[in-house]
């Protein structure tokens, strides 16, 4: 029997909160609270670094032969359908999320981190965006925590908070139990909704004043995250987001250049659904197909 719509609403709501909930603990740790009651929030995805941070990082894995071929493939078929699907729906983003967490369940988490490591050292730093960094930097400068907030796999992102000098990083929660995946999710992807839940529920721990805070992001599916804190700015914007920012007065800041646009606006989009590990196979057949 299906649920009524609001049974059905109240349920996708509680796992967002629970998704933010799961990584903003993961985030905050052990740590005291803040001494500063500013922050800013900076999504990845062309907001700090050009493209999909996650499809870089799936690239680089599947070169270093972390894959095999039939992994890929398979994996693959099954993300295309949803590429081209468009969907943004909470389930959907799930369900193809739950799909994609089968390419590391069983593996070990330290190996993992160790090989996004050397990705991001090999691949990574030059899809950086200058522009982006100042905007973090500035915070810094300032005597505020600087958060990335990302869809991608919370260790991955933590990897790129460490090399960029960062406070930290919130980011979609794999289950593991003794060091190993198990294929499963803390709640739903770190995507939309779950994104503002997971820095409201930072900012409880951390003592910080989101009145006080900034956020920054490209996306429209980001309006919940840059609505909640005092100083929000599109940064690199889509189209949605742009008319949204100028009717509400936010900052608008834009460092592409044509070429990049064109190169990595495919796999973002695939990226803005949140989808875990192992995109890489997905993200290549998407581009293919919708070109």
């Amino acid at each position: 029997m299906a649920l009524p719509d609001s049974t059905a609403a109240a349920n996708v709501l509680s796992k967002y909160r629970r998704s933010g909930a799961a990584a903003a603990a993961k985030a905050h740790g052990d740590r005291p609270q803040s001494e500063t009651k500013a922050a800013a929030f900076f999504d990845v995805d062309n907001t700090i670094m050009r493209g999909s941070s996650l499809f870089h990082f799936a690239s680089g894995l599947a070169k270093m032969k972390y894959f095999s071929g039939r992994e890929i493939w398979g994996f693959g078929v099954k993300q295309l359908k949803f590429v081209l699907s468009g969907s943004e729906d909470p389930e959907d983003v799930a369900s193809a999320t739950e799909a994609a967490l089968a390419f590391v369940q069983g593996r070990n988490v330290e190996e993992l981190i160790r090989l996004g490591e050397l990705v991001f050292d090999q691949n990574m730093v030059d899809k950086l965006i200058p522009g982006s960094l100042a905007l973090a930097q500035k915070h810094l400068d300032a005597g505020q925590e600087v958060w990335l907030v990302t869809a991608t796999p919370v260790e991955l992102a933590e990897i790129l908070a460490r090399r960029l000098g960062l406070t930290g990083a919130l980011g979609t929660v794999a289950e593991s139990h003794n060091g190993i995946y198990t294929g499963r999710l803390d709640g739903y992807p770190l995507h939309g909704l779950a994104k503002a839940e997971a820095v409201r529920a930072l900012a409880v721990s951390e003592g910080l004043d989101l009145s006080q805070c900034s956020a920054y992001s490209d996306s429209s599916n980001d309006v919940p995250m840059l609505s909640s804190v005092g100083h929000p700015t599109a940064v690199n914007p889509d189209s949605e987001l742009r008319s949204y920012a100028r009717e509400m007065g936010w900052n608008i800041a834009d460092f592409r250049r044509r070429a990049h646009v064109r190169e990595y606006a495919l796999p973002a989009s695939s990226a803005a659904s949140g989808i875990a590990l192992g995109l890489a196979a997905g993200y290549l057949f998407g581009r293919l197909a919708r070109r």
